[in-house]
């Protein structure tokens, strides 16, 4: 009886989808995916500026160390997440878990809002944190598969940075739900997760439209259905963009049908095939994670414990942080797809990690106000943020197309993990002195050098290439070379 695989199919699917031109489209497809980060980033402003109110006796009564405690079980929730969904999302499809994720993540932000302890707040907090860890994996890998070549890091890059208008919006709400004299303090802190969540419901809906990735569905043996999206897309973008027709697409690629996709393949490929890409992902995932979950948890206890800044002010220095986080990649986005990852990356990396250290030194020396501790703050955050987000976006690039989601979740839970003590840590710091804090800020700053000097060495140049030409799909191999690759 034969075992053979069925005739491999020629198709041009990739070069269809990468030559497609800048529309309304891929507008949506923006919108509908990047939501998640502006919501994210609403949910962790608010929960930063909660963490002095929840020491309160009349609301949670925790220490500053239990609220790093909720920080690091939100990030615990989001390594979960992250490993058990994207294995979905790499074996069943984008579409399914990306609208999955999403309604998991509004579910867990409102029961949050009803917590009555400790233990049903990090619950709760770990739940939130499983929906996004789910949300990086499956937004990731359908943003690189549905946006163009030419546009796809800038295009990733502004997204991740969404994350800061949602933390902008809700150091916008703090101010106004943590005021005791509009809202009491058992109450203000309730309605901020129930209104961040509202705020999400809506684009479950505008989510129904996106199709499936082409990519995917091309991968994994159903390239008729593929095709059909492809055509879809292209007659939606030409109608809308009056578009006689579009450019024509260049090349083909070979697909075989292959076993699915295991734990050990991703492992094969990370460490046998690709272990310097592995060595650069960790390199760049982990130092961002610790820098940011170490100050992004724990500033506004600097703020009110150093600067005596009241609790209800928060809000206003959250805004320039925030602004400085989303201007980064912003700016310096389309020079990631331009002057090249490799030199952008490199240089973000080590200019944050130059002015977090001088930062913390100048810190120790009482040289700042709280404004212009919070400027400093931005001015840091301006170069991290387009960093971080271009860390992501190498990790979502630079391996097959069967492995990413899966590929992201490995690094995406190798960063938290690194990650995972710092709010906690910091909290500790914080509760000592100011000399420890400026410790704590010199760790961080040398860990992102560190990821600096990584991608001066390791880094790929992947800008304007298509994905494919990046790390070829498995399915491209032959059945003979899928055979040797199994047993290796």
């Amino acid at each position: 009886m034969s075992t053979a695989l069925p005739a491999p199919i020629l198709t041009n699917i990739p070069q269809r989808m990468d030559r497609l031109p800048w529309s309304r489209w891929h507008r949506l497809v923006v919108i509908a995916l990047g939501i998640t980060w502006i919501l994210d980033g609403l949910e962790v402003s608010i929960v930063a500026a909660l963490g002095p109110i929840l020491t309160h006796a009349d609301t949670l009564h925790l220490s500053e160390s239990e609220v790093g405690l909720t920080a690091s079980a939100y990030l615990a929730g989001s390594v979960a997440g992250a490993v058990v969904f994207s294995y979905l999302t790499d074996k069943e499809g984008r579409k399914k878990w990306f609208m999955i994720t999403l309604a998991l993540y509004l579910t867990a932000t409102v029961l949050t809002a009803f917590s009555w302890d400790l233990w049903s707040f990090m619950l709760f907090r770990f739940l939130t944190g499983a929906g996004i860890g789910g949300e990086y994996a499956a937004i990731n890998s359908a943003i690189d598969e549905l946006i163009p070549a030419r546009w796809r890091g800038q295009t990733n890059l502004v997204i991740n940075g969404s994350w800061w208008i949602g933390s902008a919006w809700g150091a916008m709400l703090t101010v106004l739900l943590l005021n005791p004299e509009i809202i009491s303090v058992q109450l203000g802190w309730r309605l901020c997760f129930g209104l961040g969540a509202i705020l999400g419901v809506a684009i479950v809906l505008v989510r129904r439209f996106i199709p499936e990735s082409p990519r995917w569905l091309m991968t994994h043996g159903r390239v008729k259905e593929a095709e059909e999206v492809v055509g879809s897309i292209e007659r939606q973008i030409a109608r809308e963009e009056a578009l006689r027709s579009l450019p024509d697409a260049e090349g083909t690629i070979t697909v075989h049908e292959r076993p699915p996709v295991t734990i050990a393949t991703v492992a094969r490929e990370l460490l046998k095939q690709y272990p310097l890409r592995t060595v650069l992902g960790v390199a760049l995932l982990t130092t961002q994670s610790f820098m940011y979950n170490a100050i992004s948890f724990t500033y506004p206890f600097v703020l009110t414990k150093f600067y005596e800044v009241p609790i209800s002010h928060i809000g206003y220095y959250v805004l320039p942080f925030a602004l400085g986080n989303f201007l980064g990649p912003l700016l310096l986005g389309r020079f990631f797809d331009s002057v090249g990852r490799k030199i952008m990356i490199s240089s973000t990396y080590a200019i944050a990690g130059c002015l977090l250290a001088l930062t913390g030194y100048l810190f120790l020396q009482g040289a700042f106000t709280s404004i212009s501790q919070t400027m400093a703050w931005s001015a840091i955050f301006f170069f991290a943020s387009a960093g971080a987000s271009a860390a992501y976006l190498t990790v979502s690039e630079i391996f097959p197309m069967e492995i990413r989601a899966m590929a992201i979740a490995v690094f995406f839970v190798v960063a938290q993990g690194a990650g995972i003590l710092a709010p906690w840590l910091y909290g500790k710091m914080i509760e000592t002195s100011a000399e420890s804090i400026f410790y704590g800020y010199l760790l961080g700053a040398g860990l992102m050098i560190v990821g600096a000097i990584v991608e001066v060495f390791l880094g790929i140049n992947a800008e304007g290439k298509s994905l494919e030409s990046i790390a070829a799909p498995l399915s491209t191999r032959s059945e003979r070379e899928q055979k040797v690759a199994s047993a290796s």
